[in-house]
């Protein structure tokens, strides 16, 4: 796998780390975007995706007649 490196302020860097307690800002930084990354596959999940034909249609039934 391919890295990157990126600059941070390290102020940002720092708040990271103590708000989740990485001892690295990478490891911060890494942790923060597999957690983002997952949770957009949870919602993909539950709400499915964009181009999914499916997702648009009316779900609703018909009223029942004849009662």
């Amino acid at each position: 796998m391919a890295k990157v490196t990126i600059s941070l302020d390290s102020d940002l860097a720092i708040e990271v780390m103590v708000r989740i307690g990485a001892r690295s800002p990478q490891d911060a930084v890494e942790l923060i975007i597999r957690d983002y990354l997952a949770r957009g596959h949870r919602t993909e999940a539950i709400t499915g995706d964009s181009a999914d034909p499916d997702r648009f249609t009316d779900r609703r039934s018909a009223p029942e007649e004849g009662r």
